[in-house]
């Protein structure tokens, strides 16, 4: 008689747990009517990180009575803030204009973004409870203010699954500067391992995935890979633990084969010269503007990810304005406003119409 011990019979037996639980949430969603007032669209996300903070009266939050106020005490209670420097009321140097139907106010920063105003949902009444930066850099990625949550992407993906099969879930496009925090504010952290954001890179001269490109025969590489596969599930069988041990294997295992895929997926993805001249003067890859011409390509490849079933894709900054969080001006918020906007407004603008072009936009 083969014994089994408790620990095989847990392990053995987990997925009949889980549909035992799953039968029972299933009938109790069938006896009420939980259906959403709209049905859902959204896919994909794009998620363009603005590093630093815009500051929201400069850009989508007008406020009148700062002009009246200018140059004066401020009048209401301020925080503490990490500097302690504390000036006067300070008008925005930039001019607002209604737009679109909506009348949505937008800053001179945005000539072309402001033409999309009808498109835009811009949401005035969120706040903070602290004022730093690698704190807020955290709690915006993961609802946290410390290290060890899954990031927003990682959510996405456990919760929804992933479309596409050639690419991961969720890619991070690089832009030479990642946020104060670095790698952890894209972490799976308690998730299985798969569900990390992988890095794109999209400056200088290196590989877009480090490693991506075979260094071995293509024949042998596929025989590599079949008995790297047929090792692990065997060693997998073996396994006698319950929860941990399992998921680190199966997402081991998982990543090769994403890996596999990818050497294939990425060269296709990156292939810009599939698009037209158009296209490419859309979203300003020809500007004068290097920092520009760079982002503009980190938008286009975003929308290119996206038509390839990634569901979660982040575009981090670039590099060239600012050693760190290139948004967040100090000593002169005018210049350095001017020049951020003018990085991402026609890029950002352009992804808008091309998803709309190609009937993502309304699930993107």
């Amino acid at each position: 008689m083969m014994q089994v011990t408790r620990r095989q019979m847990l392990r053995q037996a987990r997925n009949g747990f889980g549909a035992l639980a799953a039968s029972a949430i299933l009938a109790e969603g069938a006896q009420s009517d939980n259906s959403p007032h709209h049905p859902a669209k959204a896919k994909n996300i794009i998620f363009l990180f603005m590093d630093g903070g815009p500051s929201q009266v400069d850009t989508f939050d007008p406020k009148p009575i700062l002009q009246e106020k200018n140059g004066q005490p401020f009048p209401a209670q301020i925080d503490a803030t990490q500097f302690d420097q504390n000036g006067t009321a300070l008008a925005s140097p930039f001019k607002f204009q209604a737009h679109g139907q909506s009348g949505l106010m937008i800053s001179e920063l945005f000539p072309h973004l402001s033409k999309h105003a009808d498109r835009l949902c811009v949401i005035r009444s969120m706040k903070s409870d602290f004022a730093e930066h690698s704190q807020a850099c955290m709690f915006l990625h993961t609802g946290h203010p410390t290290q060890g949550r899954p990031s927003l992407g990682s959510w996405i993906n456990y919760g929804l699954g992933s479309i596409g099969k050639n690419l991961p879930s969720y890619v991070v496009i690089n832009g030479g500067l990642l946020p104060i925090g670095g790698p952890e504010n894209f972490s799976n952290a308690f998730l299985p391992a798969e569900f990390q954001g992988t890095f794109f890179n999209a400056y200088g001269n290196q590989e877009v995935v480090s490693n991506v490109t075979p260094n071995i025969p293509a024949d042998l590489q596929r025989r590599l890979a079949a008995f790297m596969e047929k090792r692990d599930e065997e060693f997998l069988k073996r396994q006698n633990q319950v929860s941990v041990e399992d998921q680190a294997i199966e997402a081991a295992i998982k990543n090769y084969e994403v890996a596999m895929s990818m050497q294939v997926a990425v060269p296709d993805a990156i292939n810009f010269k599939e698009e037209t001249e158009a296209t490419h003067r859309l979203y300003g890859t020809d500007s004068s503007n290097a920092l520009t011409a760079q982002y503009a390509k980190q938008c286009l490849l975003a929308r290119r990810l996206v038509e390839r079933g990634v569901n979660f894709v982040e575009l981090t900054c670039v590099k060239g304005i600012r050693f760190i969080a290139p948004w967040d001006d100090h000593e002169n918020l005018e210049d350095g406003h001017r020049k951020n906007a003018a990085v991402v407004d026609q890029p950002i603008a352009a992804l808008i119409s091309d998803l709309e072009a190609r009937g993502l936009l309304d699930s993107t």
